[in-house]
């Protein structure tokens, strides 16, 4: 009933060839790159890449620390769902504790969202972790908060919070308070889990040829 492009190995190599063609790379160091490529893939907006913003070497750091085993704590459910775990490097645990039973009553005692006190309840995996927000500003924050107040450093965080409600605010937040530890975001209300995982695929599959 309709023409349409059926191999998949054809949209995918048309996708990127369309998206290089398209897209200005040109600001960004070579170890961004492939991480930009997916989150445009993932998108489909080439202009999001005037605000990609990082510190330090995100996606370097982060690949050594899956490398060795390093685990991913998620805000959201579906960040985790979009990771590829069958290329994960050692099988490395994907963490959400979004749903975890202690979660709701640690928001109410803290009059937070249930995504911040998930955050909360990282203390003992976040250490080396590769830590990824594709949903909640209240998250990162919590996250920086955590930090000031000396928790364990993670790898690399890779910051996309989505929304009208402090996903601007919280990725300036980590910008100017992130310090030592890696990052990358995408400045303004554009974010989502699909970018979140996208990001983190960039580092199990590298530069699409």
């Amino acid at each position: 009933m309709f023409q349409y492009i059926r191999n998949p190995n054809e949209i995918y190599r048309r996708s990127f060839e369309i998206l290089r063609r398209e897209c200005n790379f040109s600001r960004l160091p070579n170890e961004i790159r492939p991480i930009a490529e997916r989150l445009v893939h993932a998108c489909g907006i080439p202009e999001i890449l005037e605000n990609i913003a990082w510190g330090g070497l995100p996606a370097e750091t982060a690949r050594t620390a899956l490398n060795n085993g390093a685990n991913i704590l998620v805000d959201a459910e579906m960040v985790g769902a979009g990771i590829m775990k069958k290329k994960l490097p050692k099988k490395n645990a994907v963490i959400c504790t979004l749903n975890d039973p202690n979660t709701p009553k640690i928001a109410a005692d803290k009059l937070n969202t249930r995504s911040a006190a998930a955050v909360d309840l990282w203390t003992n995996d976040i250490e080396n972790s590769l830590v990824v927000f594709g949903n909640a500003p209240t998250a990162l924050y919590r996250m920086l908060e955590l930090l000031s107040d000396g928790a364990p450093k993670p790898a690399a965080i890779f910051a996309f919070p989505v929304g009208f409600i402090g996903a601007t605010e919280s990725k300036e937040a980590l910008i100017e308070h992130a310090g030592s530890t890696p990052y990358i975001t995408l400045r303004g209300r554009l974010g989502g889990s699909a970018m979140a995982a996208a990001a983190v695929n960039a580092l199990l599959l590298g530069r699409q040829r």
